[in-house]
């Protein structure tokens, strides 16, 4: 008996150069458009990043404060999306209360409070004073 032949995961991905990038980009947008249709936070932060972004463009701040202000709304938004593949991935091992699954979603969970906490941080040491000194 033979040993199957192991390939590259290069192999396995099958393209190269430009339809590699056309074929990445198209399952980037397929994993928003999943995110928004099956997770309601995710479908709430985007609104609350329609909202951010464009005031973040508009504050009175300098560009670094602007970047940091719509990296926060991005990375709530990232970690969000990453959180929601963790609960998909341990759903679809099994529906069954299990210690360690409890423990992944729970994880998970906690980073997305912690981009939310690190997004007030920004939002109120950045914006709430720009804001403060329009008035």
């Amino acid at each position: 008996m033979t040993e199957p032949e192991l390939k590259s995961a290069e192999a396995l991905k099958g393209k190269r150069g430009l339809r590699r990038l056309i074929n990445a980009t198209r399952y980037s947008w397929q994993g928003i458009r999943a995110g928004f249709e099956n997770e309601a936070a995710f479908r709430e932060e985007c609104l609350l990043a329609i909202i951010l972004i464009p005031l973040a463009l508009l504050l009175p701040v300098t560009l670094l404060e602007k970047v940091i202000l719509i990296n926060s709304v991005l990375f709530l938004l990232l970690t969000e999306i990453l959180n929601s593949a963790i609960e998909a991935v341990v759903d679809r091992i099994g529906m069954e209360v299990h210690p360690l699954a409890g423990r992944a979603k729970d994880m998970g969970s906690a980073a997305v409070l912690f981009a939310l906490i690190m997004g007030l941080v920004a939002w109120g040491f950045i914006a709430l004073p720009a804001v403060f000194a329009l008035f």
